[in-house]
């Protein structure tokens, strides 16, 4: 639990989840609402704990994109089963966003 705690991680698992691969800027857009430095932290922690691999391609513009490890992929059918409880347990009018069906 202490790997995916964090108000964002979730939301940045699934989002590498759907799209393979993302860089900085395209899951900036996706939060919206996370600051550059928050998200910055969240996604050097989800790589320390070996959840996402970061790839720097060291050309003349920066260029850094994200995706998941076989370790990420891997919780994410636990994301999953949470999803499918809240969807069931949670009354609708009282969530904000869905990831589950994004």
């Amino acid at each position: 639990m202490q790997m995916i705690q964090g108000k964002w991680k979730i939301m940045i698992l699934y989002e590498l989840a759907e799209a393979g691969t993302s860089r900085f800027g395209k899951l900036h857009r996706y939060i919206k609402n996370v600051s550059h430095k928050t998200l910055a932290n969240q996604l050097h922690q989800l790589e320390e704990d070996e959840l996402i691999s970061r790839f720097d391609f060291q050309t003349a513009e920066p260029h850094v994109e994200y995706q998941l490890t076989a370790k990420g992929k891997s919780v994410i059918p636990l994301l999953d089963a949470i999803c499918d409880w809240g969807d069931t347990h949670v009354d609708h009018a009282l969530i904000d966003r869905t990831l589950c069906d994004e």
